[in-house]
Protein backbone atom coordinates (compact mmCIF):
# COMPACT_ATOMS: atom_id res chain seq x y z
CA UNK A 1 0.00 0.00 0.00
CA UNK A 2 1.67 3.05 -1.19
CA UNK A 3 2.09 5.74 1.24
CA UNK A 4 1.06 9.74 1.80
CA UNK A 5 3.52 10.45 3.76
CA UNK A 6 6.22 12.63 2.09
CA UNK A 7 8.83 11.12 4.78
CA UNK A 8 7.95 7.79 4.06
CA UNK A 9 7.17 7.99 0.28
CA UNK A 10 10.29 7.96 -1.42
CA UNK A 11 10.67 4.46 0.31
CA UNK A 12 9.58 1.31 -1.52
CA UNK A 13 9.95 -0.74 1.08
CA UNK A 14 7.70 1.59 3.40
CA UNK A 15 5.23 1.32 0.14
CA UNK A 16 4.79 -2.67 0.03
CA UNK A 17 7.15 -2.49 -2.83
CA UNK A 18 9.94 -4.54 -0.94
CA UNK A 19 11.09 -8.06 -1.97
CA UNK A 20 10.40 -11.50 0.50
CA UNK A 21 7.98 -9.45 2.98
CA UNK A 22 8.01 -10.72 6.83
CA UNK A 23 4.03 -10.24 6.87
CA UNK A 24 4.11 -11.55 10.52
CA UNK A 25 4.50 -7.90 11.38
CA UNK A 26 1.49 -6.76 10.28
CA UNK A 27 -0.14 -7.53 14.28
CA UNK A 28 1.28 -4.62 16.46
CA UNK A 29 0.67 -7.26 19.38
CA UNK A 30 3.91 -9.12 17.84
CA UNK A 31 5.94 -6.36 18.73
CA UNK A 32 8.26 -7.67 21.29
CA UNK A 33 11.86 -8.30 21.49
CA UNK A 34 13.07 -11.26 20.64
CA UNK A 35 16.05 -12.60 22.89
CA UNK A 36 17.10 -15.65 21.35
CA UNK A 37 17.37 -14.34 17.88
CA UNK A 38 15.29 -17.09 16.59
CA UNK A 39 11.20 -17.22 15.98
CA UNK A 40 9.60 -13.98 13.85
CA UNK A 41 11.70 -12.39 11.64
CA UNK A 42 10.70 -9.12 12.06
CA UNK A 43 12.99 -9.32 15.12
CA UNK A 44 16.36 -10.82 14.23
CA UNK A 45 19.30 -10.13 15.72
CA UNK A 46 21.19 -6.43 14.99
CA UNK A 47 23.65 -6.73 12.13
CA UNK A 48 21.46 -9.27 9.93
CA UNK A 49 20.59 -6.28 7.44
CA UNK A 50 16.86 -6.00 8.07
CA UNK A 51 14.97 -2.96 9.55
CA UNK A 52 13.40 -4.43 13.18
CA UNK A 53 12.32 -2.69 15.84
CA UNK A 54 15.28 -2.79 17.78
CA UNK A 55 16.87 -1.13 15.08
CA UNK A 56 14.19 1.86 14.69
CA UNK A 57 14.61 2.39 18.50
CA UNK A 58 18.22 2.31 18.58
CA UNK A 59 18.33 4.77 15.54
CA UNK A 60 15.53 7.00 16.97
CA UNK A 61 17.63 7.21 20.40
CA UNK A 62 20.64 8.62 18.70
CA UNK A 63 18.72 11.23 16.67
CA UNK A 64 17.05 12.39 19.81
CA UNK A 65 19.89 12.12 21.63
CA UNK A 66 21.90 14.73 19.31
CA UNK A 67 18.85 16.98 19.36
CA UNK A 68 18.69 17.05 23.05
CA UNK A 69 22.82 17.68 23.34
CA UNK A 70 22.58 20.29 20.88
CA UNK A 71 19.34 22.02 22.12
CA UNK A 72 21.06 22.13 25.97
CA UNK A 73 24.46 23.35 24.47
CA UNK A 74 22.33 26.22 23.00
CA UNK A 75 20.07 26.77 25.70
CA UNK A 76 23.46 27.81 27.97
CA UNK A 77 25.25 29.36 24.64
CA UNK A 78 22.12 32.01 24.56
CA UNK A 79 22.46 33.34 28.30
CA UNK A 80 20.33 35.13 30.29
CA UNK A 81 17.65 36.35 27.70
CA UNK A 82 15.64 38.07 30.68
CA UNK A 83 18.52 40.66 31.91
CA UNK A 84 20.11 40.93 28.48
CA UNK A 85 18.55 41.77 25.66
CA UNK A 86 21.69 40.65 23.03
CA UNK A 87 21.10 37.32 24.53
CA UNK A 88 17.14 37.60 23.40
CA UNK A 89 18.18 38.99 20.13
CA UNK A 90 20.88 35.88 20.03
CA UNK A 91 18.02 33.40 21.07
CA UNK A 92 15.49 34.65 18.43
CA UNK A 93 18.13 35.07 15.69
CA UNK A 94 19.16 30.80 16.93
CA UNK A 95 15.12 30.12 16.94
CA UNK A 96 14.25 31.41 13.24
CA UNK A 97 17.39 29.88 11.87
CA UNK A 98 17.39 26.84 13.08
CA UNK A 99 13.20 26.99 12.01
CA UNK A 100 14.42 27.66 8.28
CA UNK A 101 17.48 25.77 8.09
CA UNK A 102 15.92 22.47 9.77
CA UNK A 103 12.42 23.15 7.63
CA UNK A 104 15.29 22.49 4.31
CA UNK A 105 16.70 19.54 5.76
CA UNK A 106 13.32 18.02 6.53
CA UNK A 107 12.28 18.66 3.05
CA UNK A 108 15.38 17.20 1.35
CA UNK A 109 15.00 14.00 3.61
CA UNK A 110 11.57 13.56 2.86
CA UNK A 111 12.25 13.81 -0.26
CA UNK A 112 15.53 12.16 -0.80
CA UNK A 113 15.11 8.40 -2.09
CA UNK A 114 17.69 6.88 -0.54
CA UNK A 115 17.75 8.21 2.79
CA UNK A 116 21.29 9.34 4.21
CA UNK A 117 21.92 9.05 8.33
CA UNK A 118 24.41 12.32 7.91
CA UNK A 119 21.59 14.25 6.78
CA UNK A 120 19.30 12.76 9.58
CA UNK A 121 21.61 13.67 12.20
CA UNK A 122 22.45 17.24 11.02
CA UNK A 123 18.60 17.91 11.00
CA UNK A 124 18.72 16.57 14.26
CA UNK A 125 21.56 19.42 15.32
CA UNK A 126 20.07 22.22 13.43
CA UNK A 127 16.49 21.39 15.08
CA UNK A 128 17.70 21.04 18.79
CA UNK A 129 19.12 24.73 17.80
CA UNK A 130 15.43 25.58 17.20
CA UNK A 131 14.35 23.88 20.29
CA UNK A 132 16.99 24.55 22.71
CA UNK A 133 16.19 28.56 21.62
CA UNK A 134 12.29 28.53 21.43
CA UNK A 135 12.21 26.38 24.40
CA UNK A 136 14.64 29.27 25.75
CA UNK A 137 12.47 32.22 25.32
CA UNK A 138 9.45 30.69 26.36
CA UNK A 139 10.37 29.74 29.33
CA UNK A 140 11.63 33.67 30.29
CA UNK A 141 8.01 34.61 29.29
CA UNK A 142 6.47 32.69 31.54
CA UNK A 143 9.20 33.04 33.79
CA UNK A 144 9.59 29.22 35.16
CA UNK A 145 11.84 27.07 33.43
CA UNK A 146 10.84 24.05 34.77
CA UNK A 147 7.75 24.31 32.10
CA UNK A 148 10.44 22.59 29.52
CA UNK A 149 10.44 20.06 32.11
CA UNK A 150 6.63 19.74 31.62
CA UNK A 151 6.60 19.65 28.23
CA UNK A 152 8.90 17.48 27.77
CA UNK A 153 7.22 15.26 30.11
CA UNK A 154 3.95 15.55 28.64
CA UNK A 155 5.42 14.66 25.08
CA UNK A 156 6.54 11.37 26.19
CA UNK A 157 3.12 10.39 27.79
CA UNK A 158 1.34 11.28 24.60
CA UNK A 159 4.07 9.12 22.67
CA UNK A 160 3.61 6.18 25.37
CA UNK A 161 -0.04 6.66 25.13
CA UNK A 162 -0.55 6.79 21.56
CA UNK A 163 2.04 3.74 20.94
CA UNK A 164 0.07 2.07 23.72
CA UNK A 165 -3.64 2.19 22.39
CA UNK A 166 -2.24 1.51 18.38
CA UNK A 167 -0.74 -2.05 19.89
CA UNK A 168 -3.18 -2.52 22.40
CA UNK A 169 -6.40 -1.82 20.36
CA UNK A 170 -5.15 -2.80 16.76
CA UNK A 171 -5.36 0.29 15.21
CA UNK A 172 -5.65 -0.29 11.74
CA UNK A 173 -4.96 3.16 9.31
CA UNK A 174 -7.31 2.82 6.50
CA UNK A 175 -7.03 4.44 2.85
CA UNK A 176 -9.60 7.05 4.15
CA UNK A 177 -7.77 8.08 7.13
CA UNK A 178 -4.64 8.17 5.48
CA UNK A 179 -6.22 10.44 3.07
CA UNK A 180 -7.91 12.53 5.51
CA UNK A 181 -4.68 13.09 7.59
CA UNK A 182 -2.75 14.08 4.72
CA UNK A 183 -5.66 16.65 3.73
CA UNK A 184 -5.54 17.97 7.05
CA UNK A 185 -1.84 18.39 7.53
CA UNK A 186 -1.29 19.91 4.25
CA UNK A 187 -4.06 22.50 5.00
CA UNK A 188 -2.81 23.10 8.32
CA UNK A 189 1.02 23.72 7.21
CA UNK A 190 -0.40 25.89 4.40
CA UNK A 191 -2.43 27.58 6.64
CA UNK A 192 0.31 28.08 9.03
CA UNK A 193 2.64 29.35 6.50
CA UNK A 194 0.18 31.61 4.94
CA UNK A 195 -0.15 33.05 8.78
CA UNK A 196 3.95 33.42 9.32
CA UNK A 197 4.46 35.60 5.87
CA UNK A 198 0.59 37.81 6.86
CA UNK A 199 2.71 38.15 10.53
CA UNK A 200 5.99 39.14 9.40
CA UNK A 201 4.61 41.38 7.24
CA UNK A 202 2.57 43.32 9.78
CA UNK A 203 -0.52 42.65 8.21
CA UNK A 204 -2.01 40.56 11.41
CA UNK A 205 -1.00 41.63 14.37
CA UNK A 206 0.24 39.68 17.77
CA UNK A 207 1.53 36.45 15.68
CA UNK A 208 -1.96 35.97 13.82
CA UNK A 209 -3.10 32.41 14.80
CA UNK A 210 0.31 31.81 16.60
CA UNK A 211 -0.55 34.43 19.29
CA UNK A 212 -0.09 33.35 22.46
CA UNK A 213 -3.90 34.05 23.39
CA UNK A 214 -7.29 31.86 23.08
CA UNK A 215 -6.97 31.71 19.77
CA UNK A 216 -3.52 30.67 19.99
CA UNK A 217 -4.59 27.99 22.44
CA UNK A 218 -7.46 26.34 20.24
CA UNK A 219 -4.79 26.32 16.95
CA UNK A 220 -2.26 24.42 19.48
CA UNK A 221 -4.75 22.14 20.58
CA UNK A 222 -6.07 21.37 17.10
CA UNK A 223 -1.88 20.81 16.00
CA UNK A 224 -1.58 18.37 19.04
CA UNK A 225 -4.93 16.04 17.75
CA UNK A 226 -3.27 16.34 14.08
CA UNK A 227 0.11 15.66 15.55
CA UNK A 228 -1.15 12.34 17.35
CA UNK A 229 -2.80 10.98 14.57
CA UNK A 230 0.48 11.71 12.68
CA UNK A 231 2.40 9.82 15.19
CA UNK A 232 -0.28 7.08 14.54
CA UNK A 233 0.61 6.75 10.66
CA UNK A 234 4.44 7.01 11.62
CA UNK A 235 3.64 3.52 13.63
CA UNK A 236 1.98 2.25 10.81
CA UNK A 237 4.11 3.05 8.20
CA UNK A 238 7.47 1.60 10.45
CA UNK A 239 5.25 -1.24 10.85
CA UNK A 240 4.57 -1.80 7.05
CA UNK A 241 8.22 -1.41 6.59
CA UNK A 242 9.29 -4.20 8.85
CA UNK A 243 6.86 -6.71 7.34
CA UNK A 244 8.53 -5.85 3.74
CA UNK A 245 11.67 -6.95 4.71
CA UNK A 246 12.93 -3.34 4.36
CA UNK A 247 16.81 -2.94 4.89
CA UNK A 248 18.46 -1.70 7.82
CA UNK A 249 18.90 1.69 6.74
CA UNK A 250 15.52 2.06 6.52
CA UNK A 251 15.55 2.33 9.95
CA UNK A 252 17.15 5.91 10.01
CA UNK A 253 14.15 7.32 7.85
CA UNK A 254 11.60 5.84 10.79
CA UNK A 255 13.72 7.35 12.93
CA UNK A 256 13.78 10.30 10.99
CA UNK A 257 9.75 10.46 10.90
CA UNK A 258 9.48 9.69 14.22
CA UNK A 259 11.89 12.98 15.79
CA UNK A 260 9.83 15.40 12.98
CA UNK A 261 6.27 14.07 14.86
CA UNK A 262 7.94 14.43 18.46
CA UNK A 263 9.27 17.53 17.76
CA UNK A 264 6.03 19.55 16.78
CA UNK A 265 4.33 17.63 19.53
CA UNK A 266 6.25 18.96 21.78
CA UNK A 267 6.57 22.88 20.80
CA UNK A 268 2.50 22.65 20.62
CA UNK A 269 2.32 21.61 23.91
CA UNK A 270 4.88 23.79 25.09
CA UNK A 271 2.87 26.74 23.22
CA UNK A 272 -0.26 25.76 25.04
CA UNK A 273 1.45 25.27 28.70
CA UNK A 274 2.80 28.92 28.27
CA UNK A 275 -0.62 30.28 27.05
CA UNK A 276 -2.07 29.03 30.24
CA UNK A 277 0.42 30.05 32.43
CA UNK A 278 0.72 33.39 30.84
CA UNK A 279 -0.45 36.41 31.82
Amino acid sequence: MKSSNPVFARSAEFNGRGGAAAKTASDPSQWQVDLTGEGNPTHTAAGTGRMTIETVVEKTAITLGVLVVAAAVTWFLIGDVAADQASLNRAMAFAFGGAMIGFGLAMVNSFKKVISPGLVLAYAAVEGVFVGAFSKVISTYVGDPTIVFQAVLATMVAFGGTLAAYKFFNIQVTDKFRKVMMIAMFSFVGVMLVNMVLSLTGVLESGGLRGFNTLGLVVSAIAVVLAVFMLILDFDYVEKGIAAGAPERESWRAAFGLTVTLVWLYIEILRILAILRGD
